[in-house]
């Protein structure tokens, strides 16, 4: 759940310029997660991403059969660093995204009071692929989108 949160925030964009060039849009796909006691879940992902110049804001939305999370965020690229905040909105939980990327990949830590998960984001031409590692009830994620 913040596992993915983190990994959306550094996720796409809406500019035909600047770091987020060529993520804009919606996107769509699907992936694992991998839970705290070893199992695992197929999930169904939308997300929409809007930037302009260095900022970008970001929707994504997952579930599987038993699961569901939404998350928001917003980031700013200052010369290959990227700094921005996120949320899940369906379990009111919150943090700061911390990180480096251009060119279509990036790498964040996305941190929150007793939460840190490491994401890495990878976009080439419409296919986008994250990754995720965390130390709390979501281990792992693999995502792959396409718009």
């Amino acid at each position: 759940m913040t596992l993915f949160l983190a990994a959306v925030a550094a996720s796409t964009s809406h500019a035909q310029s600047g770091p987020f060039a060529g993520m804009a849009g919606k996107w769509s796909g699907g992936g694992t997660v991998t839970l705290e006691d070893g199992s695992s879940e197929r999930i169904r992902c939308r997300a929409t991403y809007q930037a302009i110049g260095p900022s970008m804001d970001m929707s994504l939305t997952c579930a599987s059969d038993a699961y569901k999370f939404n998350l928001q965020a917003s980031v700013v690229d200052e010369g290959g660093a990227i700094s921005g905040t996120w949320s899940e909105t369906s379990r009111n939980i919150g943090g700061s995204l911390l990180g480096r990327g251009g060119g279509g990949n990036f790498q964040v830590v996305a941190s929150a009071a007793g939460f840190n998960s490491n994401i890495s984001l990878r976009t080439s031409g419409n296919k986008q692929s994250v990754s995720m590692r965390a130390d709390s009830q979501f281990r792992a994620a693999s995502i792959s989108l396409s718009k």
